[in-house]
């Protein structure tokens, strides 16, 4: 079972992320970029069916630009459709890592979620 992270080389939430999966022998088959190349809304869309998650848990809500924006005030008055969008117009908003293997989602990194999600194998 190989997974896909959206990442940030520089983010050390990414870096455990990758120690972690690495460690129990996961197989990392793409490491994207989350700042260059950031999931379109339709991938957005299928990530956040797939994870069981409320779209909020996609936002970098500690981040600069989430602040800079002012989308605590913002996001209650916008539609899903809108929050996909914003979300792929920026990856500097996306909570990073994702982590999925087409079946399964996770964002952020937990280590007991992690157990739970990828260490069944």
């Amino acid at each position: 079972m190989g997974v896909t992270v959206y990442g940030y080389d520089k983010c050390g939430t990414c870096r455990s992320t990758i120690k972690w999966l690495k460690a129990h022998e996961i197989e990392i088959k793409d490491n994207v970029p989350l700042f260059e190349t950031p999931p379109t809304a339709t991938e957005l869309a299928e990530l956040l069916k797939l994870s069981g998650l409320e779209i909020k848990k996609f936002f970098n809500t500690s981040g600069e630009v989430y602040k800079e924006m002012n989308l605590k005030d913002k996001l209650p008055g916008m539609s899903q459709e809108q929050m996909l969008e914003l979300l792929a117009s920026n990856g500097r908003l996306i909570k990073r890592p994702i982590v999925t293997d087409g079946h399964q989602v996770t964002v952020g990194f937990k280590e007991d979620v992690f157990e739970d999600v990828w260490a069944k194998g």
